[in-house]
C-alpha cells in the first residue's frame, strides 16, 4: 500500500496543488524567491478565518543581547481569568528565513480565544541576515522579559511555556535547551508543531516528496542561511539545530505533532524518542495522509479540527 493525501485534505488542497504546479521551484540557496512566493501564502491562510474578537493585544519590546530592540506582541483574552495564571511564549514559522508576526495574528488570536490561555509572540531576526545564535538569542531575550513582567501582566513565573510552528517550534525546542544550560527561567512547557530540528537534510523519501510542500530543496537553502558554512557538518550546537541534543535530561515535558507526509517526519519521530529516553514527558502525533502546515491551508477538515482541538487542550492544561 502507497502513501496518499487525506481524502478531505487532497479535496480542499486541490486548487493552492493546481496553482503551485504552475510555479518554477526557487533554486537552491534563493531566499528572495521563497520569501515572494511563500509570505503572501501565508498572509492568505492566516486571514481566512474570523479573527476573535475577544482577544486584545499590546506591543512591547525585549532588548536583545546586541542592544537592538525585539518586538513582542502580547495578546490576552478579555474574559477575565485566575491571576496569576499561565501564559505561553510564542515562536512563527517561515524556515528561520521568512515570517512575521503580522503574519500570524490570526492563529495566535485564535489559540488565544480558544484556550483563554495569553500569549506573547517575538518578532526575533531571521536569517540570512541574522545567523544564529541571533534569533535563538532573540527568544532567549523574549523569555526573560516575560518573566520580569509576569506581575503586571498577571503570570504565573512557573507555569510559562514555550509554542512554535514550524521554524517556531525548532526555535522553541532550542530556547528550551538553551534556558536549561544556563539554569534558567524555568520553562513549564514545550509545546512542538511540526519542529523544524534537523540541519542534516535527509536524503529524499521517495514515498513521500511527491506531497511536500516544504521541500527539501527549501531545507537545504534555509539551513545553510542560518548556520552558513557549518550546516550539516560535525559543530553544529543543539541551540541551533535541537535535533544535534545529546542529553534531554531536565528539558520541559513536550508535545509534538507532525504530518506523516512531512520532510521534519522522520526528525520529529526521533525528537521525541531522544526526549522520552531521556525522562522527559512526550505526548506525539503523526497526522497521517497530510504535508507540512496542513491545519493553515486546510482548516475546515478533520485532521486540522483534530489537530487544533488537541492543541488547545494541552495549553489549557496549563
Amino acid at each position: 500500500m502507497t502513501l496518499n493525501l487525506d481524502p478531505e485534505f487532497a479535496a480542499v488542497f486541490a486548487p493552492m496543488a493546481q496553482a503551485m504546479a504552475s510555479v518554477t521551484s526557487p533554486a537552491i540557496g534563493d531566499v528572495a524567491a521563497r520569501r515572494a512566493i511563500w509570505e503572501p501564502i501565508i498572509g492568505t491562510a492566516s486571514a481566512a478565518q474570523p479573527m476573535p474578537d475577544d482577544v486584545t493585544s499590546t506591543e512591547y519590546h525585549a532588548t536583545g543581547t546586541d542592544g537592538v530592540p525585539v518586538l513582542l506582541r502580547w495578546y490576552s483574552p478579555e474574559r477575565a481569568a485566575p491571576a496569576p495564571g499561565p501564559a505561553v511564549l510564542f515562536f512563527h514559522g517561515g524556515g528561520y528565513i521568512f515570517g512575521h508576526i503580522d503574519l500570524f495574528d490570526g492563529p495566535v488570536a485564535r489559540y488565544v480565544s480558544a484556550s483563554g490561555v495569553p500569549m506573547l509572540s517575538v518578532e526575533y531576526r531571521r536569517a540570512p541576515e541574522h545567523p544564529h545564535p541571533t534569533p535563538v538569542e532573540d527568544a532567549y531575550a523574549a523569555l526573560l522579559w516575560l518573566q520580569d513582567h509576569a506581575d503586571e501582566l498577571g503570570v504565573d513565573r512557573s507555569r510559562i511555556a514555550v509554542m512554535g510552528d514550524s521554524a517556531g517550534g525548532g526555535l522553541a525546542a532550542a530556547l528550551t535547551i538553551l534556558a536549561r544550560d544556563r539554569g534558567g527561567p524555568t520553562i513549564a512547557r514545550q509545546i512542538l508543531i511540526m519542529p523544524m530540528l534537523d540541519d542534516r537534510t535527509a536524503g529524499p523519501d521517495p514515498h513521500i516528496e511527491p506531497f511536500l510542500l516544504w521541500s527539501y530543496d527549501d531545507n537545504r537553502t534555509a539551513w545553510p542561511a542560518r548556520l552558513g558554512p557549518a550546516a550539516g557538518g560535525p559543530d553544529v550546537p543543539a541551540t541551533a539545530a535541537p535535533a544535534r541534543i545529546t542529553d534531554a535530561t531536565g528539558l520541559p515535558a513536550a508535545y509534538i505533532e507532525v504530518g506523516q507526509l512531512d520532510a521534519f517526519r522522520d526528525e520529529d519521530l526521533a525528537y521525541a524518542t531522544t526526549l522520552s529516553r531521556a525522562g522527559v514527558p512526550v505526548e506525539f502525533h503523526l497526522h497521517p495522509g497530510v504535508p507540512h502546515e496542513f491545519d493553515s491551508i486546510a482548516f475546515t477538515t478533520d485532521v486540522a479540527r483534530r489537530a487544533i482541538a488537541d492543541r488547545v487542550r494541552v495549553l489549557k492544561s496549563l
